[in-house]
């Protein structure tokens, strides 16, 4: 019994290497493609980073709104400050949302900024513009890190 786990042992330890030796070398993972953004459909005007900078400049003139989902805020990080409403749920708080600023709509490369924007002004809102995250980082401009809270512990 001894010599045939010994056996064992010795053809799996030589196959090992034996396969090792053979194998092919590792394929170099592709360049990462550079984002090429669709077109601009909208009627809101898409913001840069120096357009983006120069109204957050003015904070008691601006409003920030951000219609992306919580997920997307922490992994994506946002400015520093900003009204969260997410992008299906705009149409219920309205009423949160103050007339008489200027709003930059918020999402990560601008698109559904660009959509909210175009039907907060149908409804007679201010929009200076809407801007993505994600754009405004390729820019060069830093958003705030945003950290998950903390699991809330069981009530007993």
């Amino acid at each position: 019994m001894k010599t045939a786990i010994f056996l064992a042992a010795l053809l799996a330890a030589g196959t090992t290497s034996a396969f090792a030796q053979t194998a092919a070398p590792a394929q170099q993972a592709a360049p990462a493609k550079p984002y090429v953004a669709p077109p601009w459909t909208y009627k809101t005007k898409q913001l840069n980073r120096a357009e983006v900078d120069a109204l957050l400049a003015k904070p008691g003139e601006v409003l920030v709104l951000d219609v992306r989902r919580p997920d997307e805020l922490i992994t994506r990080g946002s400015f520093p400050v900003f009204l969260s409403i997410q992008f299906g749920e705009v149409e219920k708080y309205l009423a949160y949302i103050p007339k008489d600023r200027s709003i930059i709509t918020v999402s990560n490369r601008a698109h559904r900024a660009g959509d909210i924007g175009d039907k907060l002004t149908a409804k007679g809102y201010k929009i200076a513009g809407a801007a993505g995250s994600l754009d405004y980082e390729d820019q060069g401009g830093k958003v705030a890190r945003i950290t998950a809270p903390a699991p809330r512990a069981a009530a007993n």
